[in-house]
């Protein structure tokens, strides 16, 4: 059933960023079943450096920009407190229209509020 909630692919946001978007805040919260889950199939869609670069090991330096907006924008939605000031704004909406904004959105916070579930029922065990 939460599959059908997932975000597959909007404008410029493929399957591969949504993914990143995924991993990167399942990375980002340090959450071991987020991980595993989002990560899984990664191998299909990206390289070693590229997991790497999305756990925060590597730069970002070999994605495309949508790509480094979508991981940057992930990063910053599961910080606490929220890291969005004007600039990330501005630089959002140069790239990304306000549809793919709310799906990058969703999709970050449903990988973040399904991983603060899980960490705060402290289920399924490591």
């Amino acid at each position: 059933m939460l599959e059908s909630l997932i975000a597959h692919s909007d404008g410029r946001l493929t399957e591969r960023t949504l993914k990143l978007v995924r991993m990167a805040v399942s990375f980002a919260v340090s959450c071991p079943f987020c991980v595993g889950m989002n990560s899984e199939g990664w191998e299909k869609v990206m390289s070693t450096e590229e997991r790497e670069a999305v756990q925060g090991l590597r730069s970002l330096d070999g994605f495309d920009p949508v790509e480094r907006l979508a991981i940057e924008y992930a990063r910053r939605a599961s910080a606490t407190p929220l890291r969005f000031d004007e600039e990330f704004g501005e630089r959002l909406r140069e790239v990304l229209t306000e549809r793919e904004i709310v799906v990058l959105a969703t999709t970050a916070a449903q990988v973040n509020y399904w991983a603060r579930v899980i960490q705060a029922l402290g289920c399924p065990p490591e």
